[in-house]
């Protein structure tokens, strides 16, 4: 839902707070260099706060830049009359990628972060729309599923996130012009997310790749407990089960997943799972683990449209299935948090 008050408020609020915050970081960035380096002998690690400090301003400066640029393609459309058309949604595509690539370069050097992959190589995923199917948890993994798409395995995302996110004022901008959707994980009565997954799902280009997160939000402990409450109290006392045997990843939301595979009947299938950032939960946790000096490994897997099973509840036992393999999968790759 795109409520007009909260459309005002992260068009003419949050968006011209971003863009003064940068250039007053920037204008006052001797002071914090100064700040950051004196802190670096009483914090743990290889000058925390300075690597910390380039990452925000980093960030803040790609973000208050591209919704420079988003502003000019705006005009250049026709003052919007255009924006949407395949020429612009390609230019924007193209903006996303650059972003990403310079950004994780410049974040996986400060930070030295790394990130392995397994799975099929893209030259070997064959040109037809693919339906990603990603576990959610730890910090940006939206972003580095992104950068793996488009840099990667050259694909136009469509994406269905979390309404939380149109709060980031050049995802929200990007993200309302490119096929994309933010929604609910609780829909209000009445709120048909179903439908809108699956007009998003349909038409897939040869290139595309519609991306959806079945678990509907990052795992932590509390939600894996609500998830199974709400299966008991739906009466699908088996779900709830499996979700029981599962220990790192939610009971999949099927609604969304089967909407996209009948609206997408001769898409395939790349499910992905990462490991690396998962333990990352609250703000001290991310505090407590910077700088990062770690490796994420994301794990890749590709079903062919063959193996889908045709029947709905068989469609939901496959996800659940796929969820299982998934949740053993980061049982034998997981980083164990250091205290």
């Amino acid at each position: 839902m795109n409520h007009p008050l909260a459309w005002a408020l992260r068009r003419l609020v949050v968006a011209p707070a971003v863009i003064g915050l940068t250039v007053v970081l920037w204008v006052t960035l001797p002071v914090w260099l100064l700040v950051a380096a004196a802190l670096a002998p009483v914090l743990p690690g290889r000058w925390r706060a300075l690597r910390l400090l380039w990452v925000v301003i980093l960030y803040l400066t790609f973000e208050s830049l591209l919704l420079a640029v988003l502003l000019g393609l705006w005009v250049a459309s026709g003052f919007g009359w255009r924006i949407r058309s395949p020429y612009f949604a390609g230019i924007h595509y193209d903006l996303v990628q650059g972003t990403l690539l310079v950004f994780f370069r410049e974040a996986r050097r400060v930070l030295a972060l790394r990130i392995r992959t397994d799975g099929p190589h893209p030259a070997r995923v064959p040109e037809r729309p693919v339906l990603v199917m990603c576990r959610h948890a730890g910090p940006g993994d939206s972003f580095i599923l992104m950068y793996a798409l488009l840099h990667w395995y050259h694909r136009e995302p469509r994406v269905v996130l979390k309404n939380t996110l149109a709060w980031d004022p050049a995802i929200d901008v990007i993200l309302r012009r490119i096929p994309a959707r933010f929604i609910s994980p609780n829909p209000e009565a009445g709120e048909d997310l179903e439908s809108q997954i699956a007009a998003l799902a349909t038409d897939l280009d040869d290139n595309d790749a519609f991306v959806i997160f079945p678990e509907g939000g990052n795992f932590t402990a509390g939600r894996r407990d609500k998830a199974i409450a709400r299966l008991r109290k739906l009466g699908l006392e088996r779900m709830a089960v499996r979700a029981e045997e599962m220990t790192h990843v939610l009971a999949p939301r099927p609604g969304g997943v089967l909407a996209a595979l009948e609206a997408a009947p001769d898409a395939d299938v790349l499910v992905v799972a990462h490991t690396g950032l998962d333990h990352l939960v609250t703000v001290s946790d991310l505090w407590r683990s910077l700088p990062m000096d770690k490796q994420i490994t994301m794990r890749w897997w590709e079903v062919s449209r063959a193996e889908i099973p045709e029947d709905r509840d068989a469609r939901i036992d496959w996800l659940y299935g796929w969820w299982e393999r998934v949740d053993d999968w980061i049982e034998d790759n997981r980083v164990t948090p250091v205290e």
